[in-house]
């Protein structure tokens, strides 16, 4: 009975230091039916009885792995039974699931097991699933991930609490190791199952744990311990700069649907380790999944971020995620970059209106005499230009744009290319594609809206009337805006 009570103390001091349960909260317990779950069970019933009311279901998966499997899951029945308690039962055929998922044994395991808990703690309006992972489990869990090149977050290992569909995963036996819980099971006379599974060493978790640890310990025998100080120095430590991260987030990134927009120069001015950090924080927010996120393609992203030139590129990210730097914006997308569409629309009059859908601009014309013209600045609310009506070849063709596009601009002698005129304003490739091309009836471009004019028709002192031309945005009527 008293380490019973010393294990109480040992789990409550963890629950109050890391948020895990109030009063009268809803708890599911995970059990297997080996000791480290049944003790977790009996351990929060003596808390719900004695020391702060919790209502606890008891839920088992039955995942059809070894014959016995059957008759554990009536053990834990019976368990629940003995303590009062409400009983969940799963029963899945693992073997088949692994024919159809294609994941290995212990993948398909875990996520029709987590399925289940997580289901059950909605239909019981639960706060949390508790789960049996011990000390043990983390040193096993921070080496493992140390071997594979995880980052800080990884080295952590497993949270003390972590939600998953609106339902807290809590472990409250991450300080205390499974030689305390196997000898509570005996002393209290609790019946477990021995899975022989675990003495496998074909699981890699097994082999860690029955081959590696061992090893190690003959160069410290306190190696499981030095692995769990370092999960818990690192998990606090790296709460501290994930916090950090989202304050940068929040700051310095622009999220629309399927895309992160964020000024270069910002970037560059915080510290590296945030610098890495931020770019996976707005990985993430893109992709749930975010598994092929690895240091190289984060790392590639910084350091293209952060040189001088090429100042503009395009990184796949996997997993349907692009990065691009356009000039001193990078942007993430989860989208896959929009195909140009090709468009041709004719102006003249009488109908001096065209909808271009294919970018959502609206492209109008008015002719008004020379008395009448009043020049309107930027803040008139459109893209305005104006042309000599007498000079200008209609009808007017509107297009997008074609590859070797020139124009004659204003001060210029020849002809620039479009594609130049656009680098040398550091317009977005992404941008270019919305832009129109206005050409008069000889083929002349005469206005590239927003970006150039061109020589073609110019408003002089003997221009007896004046063809306006306008742009506006189809749905709002806003004025479209591109970098002059």
């Amino acid at each position: 009975m008293e380490q019973m009570k010393e294990l109480v103390e040992s789990v409550l001091e963890s629950a109050a230091e890391h948020g895990l349960w109030s009063p009268h909260d809803t708890i599911v317990v995970a059990v297997s039916g080996g000791p480290d779950s049944v003790a977790l069970l009996h351990i929060l019933h003596e808390i719900s009885l004695n020391r702060m009311p919790l209502t606890l279901i008891c839920a088992h998966v039955n995942h059809g792995f070894r014959p016995e499997s059957v008759e554990e899951a009536e053990a834990v029945r019976a368990m629940a039974g003995r303590l009062g308690l409400p009983f969940e039962l799963a029963e899945f055929d693992i073997p088949s699931l692994v024919k159809e998922s294609g994941l290995g044994p212990e993948g398909a395991a875990r996520e029709k097991r987590y399925q289940f808990l997580i289901d059950t703690a909605h239909r019981y309006a639960a706060r949390s699933v508790a789960l049996a992972h011990h000390a043990d489990d983390q040193a096993e869990t921070v080496l493992m991930r140390l071997l594979r090149g995880s980052g800080p977050s990884g080295l952590g290992g497993m949270r003390w609490k972590r939600t998953e569909k609106k339902v807290e995963l809590i472990r409250p036996f991450l300080r205390i190791n499974k030689t305390a819980l196997v000898s509570l099971c005996r002393q209290e006379g609790l019946p477990y199952a021995e899975d022989a599974s675990n003495l496998m060493t074909e699981y890699r978790r097994n082999a860690v744990r029955l081959n590696l640890i061992p090893a190690l310990e003959a160069y410290n025998p306190k190696v499981r311990q030095s692995l769990l100080q370092l999960s818990e120095i690192v998990q606090a430590e790296d709460e501290y700069m994930e916090a950090a991260a989202q304050k940068y987030f929040n700051e310095l990134v622009l999220a629309d649907a399927g895309k992160c927009t964020m000024q270069r120069a910002l970037f560059t001015a915080i510290p590296s380790a945030l610098q890495r950090r931020l770019i996976k924080l707005i990985l993430n927010y893109l992709s749930a999944d975010s598994s092929s996120l690895d240091f190289p393609k984060i790392e590639a992203v910084r350091r293209g971020t952060l040189q001088d030139y090429p100042t503009v590129w395009s990184l796949n990210m996997g997993g349907g995620l692009i990065c691009m730097r356009q000039y001193d914006t990078i942007v993430f997308s989860s989208k896959p970059p929009q195909q140009e569409s090709s468009y041709t629309y004719r102006l003249s009059l009488p109908h001096p209106r065209v909808e271009i859908k294919e970018i959502g601009k609206v492209l109008t014309m008015s002719v008004l005499e020379r008395e009448n013209f009043t020049v309107l600045g930027e803040d008139s609310g459109k893209m305005l230009a104006w042309f000599d009506s007498g000079e200008l070849v209609l009808p007017l063709t509107i297009r997008s744009r074609l590859p070797g596009d020139t124009i004659r601009v204003m001060g210029l002698n020849g002809s620039k290319k479009v594609k130049d005129i656009y680098i040398d304003d550091k317009i977005p490739s992404s941008e270019r594609a919305a832009i129109p091309l206005v050409c008069d009836d000889l083929g002349n471009i005469v206005w590239i809206p927003g970006v150039r004019r061109s020589m073609h028709a110019a408003v002089g002192r003997h221009t007896a009337s004046v063809l306006l031309l306008s742009l506006e945005d189809m749905e709002k009527g806003e004025e479209a805006l591109w970098p002059k």
